[in-house]
């Protein structure tokens, strides 16, 4: 295998990503529909995964996400798969679980349009969650296609984006049980030769952990990686970290830099207060997930990466963005 690269060529790799840049124009459509008083009753959201309706006793959880074009051209049948993980485990970061989707599909092409569809129904099955509605666009241009999916979900305790809290601990929680996905982006498929009850035990861990309140805040790791996500739920949360990426759990077989960009089937990052990352842990772990502290929630605006002796800041957010989504400071 060849040698990792040095830390500051890490994170200048990191700082380029596209899973990362792609979403600075996110800070202007927030503004507009979110801060000028669009939203509605829901709670605050400062980058959460799915939008949070209190409803009675619990909340309603809201969610919708696309897929890019460049994998629905390539990997069709990927494409639809990737189309209902990524809505449920945005549904299951927040404490939540799901209930129903729909879907927006564009494609003018028979076969690509059944690879779609074949790909959405193995998710559906894969992942228990049933796709009750939508939308076809027949008539799109051969190279144009699109697909949305939306998705409701019930939530009765919250995990958020926005409440990491200095002095808390950051765990990674990763199925390393997969291999190597789709070829258009980079990825780890951990979802494949599992059966649907054993995925959704696993997914049935963060519910849990909300309800018994042992975190505050939670992500799954979608396109920005694991190190993009966690960087993410710091601004979201105001906040900073110092994260150890030789303590993050990774296959031997991929290279650091590989993982720490890999969009993954099963990924998570937590915020808990410390008395509390041993029972974190071992409930991960008692699934088949491994689990551990990667770094810690600090009072500084900056993301700071440490590997082998050497530190390099990723992020400083007194001077920088990457949604531009941050929660206000405390009263």
């Amino acid at each position: 295998m060849a040698s990792e690269p040095a830390l500051s060529e890490l994170v200048a790799r990191l700082r380029a990503y596209p899973g990362l840049t792609r979403k600075n124009p996110v800070a202007a459509v927030f503004r507009q529909l979110v801060l000028q008083g669009t939203a509605g009753p829901q709670l605050p959201n400062y980058g959460d995964d799915a939008a949070v309706i209190p409803h009675g006793d619990h909340y309603l959880l809201l969610a919708c996400d696309g897929i890019m074009t460049g994998l629905l051209l390539n990997e069709p049948y990927a494409a639809g798969k990737a189309a209902v993980m990524v809505v449920v485990n945005d549904i299951y970061a927040m404490g939540g679980r799901p209930l129903a989707m729909v879907n927006v599909l564009a494609s003018g092409i028979d076969q690509h349009r059944a690879q779609v569809v074949a790909g959405i129904a193995k998710g559906c099955r894969k992942l228990g969650v049933p796709m009750v509605g939508g939308h076809l666009h027949p008539d799109a241009p051969e190279d144009a296609p699109a697909l949305s999916v939306a998705i409701l979900g019930t939530a009765r305790k919250l995990l958020r984006s926005h409440l990491a809290r200095p002095g808390q601990d950051l765990i990674a929680a990763v199925d390393l049980a997969g291999r190597k996905g789709c070829a258009t982006v980079t990825s780890w498929d951990a979802n494949s030769g599992k059966s649907p009850e054993e995925l959704r035990r696993r997914l049935e861990v963060l519910p849990a952990i909300a309800e018994d309140g042992l975190a505050t805040a939670a992500k799954d790791v979608s396109n920005g990686g694991l190190v993009g996500t966690a960087a993410i739920m710091m601004e979201n949360s105001a906040a900073g970290a110092e994260i150890d990426l030789q303590a993050i759990p990774r296959p031997p077989q991929v290279p650091l830099s590989e993982w720490v960009v890999a969009f993954m089937s099963y990924g998570f990052v937590l915020s808990c207060d410390p008395r509390h990352r041993a029972e974190i842990i071992a409930r991960f772990q008692e699934v088949g997930i491994a689990a551990a502290v990667i770094g810690r929630v600090t009072d500084s605006p900056r993301v700071t990466l440490h590997a082998g002796g050497q530190s390099a800041t990723l992020f400083d957010f007194s001077r920088e963005a990457i949604t531009g989504i941050r929660r206000p400071p405390d009263p």
